[in-house]
């Protein structure tokens, strides 16, 4: 048989296209050690290095229950994405590009960690997001090149005082105060993060629930957006924005963020 008919033979059978691995990375603490882990189940399997750049399993091993979950990541830059599902919009138009904002790295927080209601809030709300976190330095990618710069996701509450938010110059305090920006329970890689099921409980009561399909701006053109005008480092994370009606919280409140494939952050909301 000549090699044309071998080609011709080749292109008419079927392609198998293997789905992604999903592979699941925490950040954790025992023992007063805290490393970076792959999840096998039940078992966190320990990796040395930075997980970022090529990390090897060390061969030691603990039981999930045995260990603190802390934030999946350290970041340098944490950027925030508003107003990015029509549900969330209200009476506003869509924007023709992301808008953008800051919180500070000592916003963030792990599952579990307590979320402090400042002494002087009045109005303390929740918004349950996709966080997308920057595996490969991103400056100025295309939209097309922007998933090669993303290491995974995992989900994130975007604690907003809205008060503030209304009140001050710029969302500083609004958003960027201590623990305002709970994120975990870990990073997910391999997921089809353009859609999956996001919900969020106050009290066990579901409060949000829709799709990363809704997202206005999807990840990509996030990603490349602020490319253009921030260079993105492995490490940093772009909370990509929130959907539906958000509600005023009390000391007490109990707050769970679920992400498909991700799993359950959650916090508590203590008063200051």
């Amino acid at each position: 048989m000549t090699r044309f008919y071998l080609l011709l033979l080749a292109s008419a059978l079927p392609v198998t296209v293997l789905p992604a691995q999903v592979t699941r990375y925490v950040r954790y603490t025992v023992a007063g050690t805290t490393a970076y882990g792959l999840l096998d189940g039940q078992v966190v399997r320990e990796l040395n290095g930075d997980l970022f750049s090529s990390p090897r399993p060390t061969g030691r091993t603990v039981r999930l229950d045995q260990v603190k979950l802390l934030a999946p990541v350290t970041p340098g830059k944490v950027i925030a994405v508003g107003l990015n599902y029509i549900t969330h919009l209200g009476e506003r138009p869509s924007a023709t590009y992301p808008g953008l904002f800051a919180k500070m790295p000592t916003s963030i927080v792990g599952p579990e960690a307590d979320v402090i209601y400042p002494a002087d809030a009045t109005n303390l709300h929740f918004e349950g997001e996709l966080v997308v976190v920057i595996g490969k330095k991103a400056q100025n990618v295309s939209v097309a090149d922007a998933p090669g710069h993303i290491f995974g996701v995992t989900a994130g509450n975007d604690i907003s005082e809205r008060d503030w938010q209304r009140a001050d110059l710029q969302w500083f305090r609004a958003k960027a105060s201590d623990t305002f920006g709970p994120l975990g329970p870990m990073i997910v890689t391999g997921l089809k993060y353009g859609d999956l099921l996001l919900q969020t409980r106050v009290n066990g009561e579901v409060v949000q629930s829709q799709r990363t399909k809704d997202l206005i701006f999807d990840v990509p053109t996030i990603v490349s957006y602020i490319s253009r005008y921030v260079t993105l480092e492995p490490g940093d994370v772009i909370y990509t924005g929130t959907p539906g009606t958000t509600k005023a919280m009390k000391p007490g409140d109990v707050v769970e963020v679920e992400i498909e494939g991700i799993g359950v952050l959650r916090n508590r909301i203590v008063k200051r």
